[in-house]
């Protein structure tokens, strides 16, 4: 299955995009980005779930989309939609240690994290509000 999306993903860009955008973007969207960038590089992920990572943060990097970015209030939920679809995809290969790394990196860059945005974004993934990742 060819996805244009995939090849956009580069690591230099996806933290460029992140540095000027994260809190235009939302703690929900950054959480979700860092949660398939630890995944797309954890060795033990598989090569598929790796295509759908790619595709996915290919999306979000992709300076073009259905809802362009800088738009107010709206511009990063097309990209969140994206992300969650993938994460949903692939949600029971994320594991503890995944988790962790993205909610340090998220301690480092937010001055205060909001835990209840984080535990929405896993309720969202798993499709239910009692069972998170």
């Amino acid at each position: 299955m060819k996805n244009p999306y995939r090849k956009y993903f580069n690591e230099n860009a996806l933290w460029s995009k992140i540095g000027g955008f994260a809190k235009s973007a939302g703690q929900q969207v950054v959480y979700a980005v860092l949660l398939l960038f630890y995944m797309m590089k954890d060795p033990g992920t598989e090569v598929k779930k790796k295509l759908t990572i790619g595709a996915a943060l290919g999306y979000f990097i992709l300076p073009v989309d259905a809802v362009p970015d800088l738009t107010p209030i709206l511009g990063f939920t097309d990209d969140l939609g994206v992300l969650i679809y993938a994460l949903s995809q692939i949600s029971s290969a994320i594991t503890d240690d995944i988790r962790q790394k993205a909610k340090m990196k998220m301690h480092e860059w937010f001055r205060k994290v909001d835990d209840n945005q984080l535990m929405l974004l896993e309720s969202r993934i798993t499709g239910s509000e009692g069972n998170v990742l």
